[in-house]
């Protein structure tokens, strides 16, 4: 109990710096114990721009899908659908999650195939 305490402390402490805005969206991203969700989202208006997760992704088996293999494709993924959006900036909310492991696969991915932050 005391890791998801000192996990939304971080959280947040995080939250009160980061706001997403039309020209820079925040893209967040959460972790379950079996998949990994992001999404870009402007929290002026309140709207998620795009999404993506290892749930509805291609290469989702029955396996587990919280690897590095699947971090990076989804990094990819949410990429190519910003930038299809028009969003090529954006501000980077970890949500609390320590900054390595899949959290740091997904921003290294996304960051390779042109978003800035």
């Amino acid at each position: 109990m005391d890791k998801i305490i000192r996990r939304n402390r971080r959280k947040k402490s995080i939250r009160k710096k980061v706001e997403g805005t039309s020209e820079r969206p925040r893209m967040v991203i959460h972790k379950s114990n079996k998949n990994i969700y992001v999404q870009v989202i402007d929290d002026i208006d309140g709207k998620t721009i795009c999404g993506a997760s290892t749930l509805v992704s291609a290469k989702g088996k029955a396996e587990t899908k919280t690897n590095m293999n699947f971090a990076t494709s989804l990094g990819e993924e949410i990429a190519k659908s910003a930038k299809g959006k028009g969003v090529k900036k954006v501000v980077f909310d970890r949500a609390g999650y320590k900054y390595h492991g899949v959290v740091k696969a997904v921003a290294d991915a996304a960051r390779k195939n042109g978003l800035e932050f």
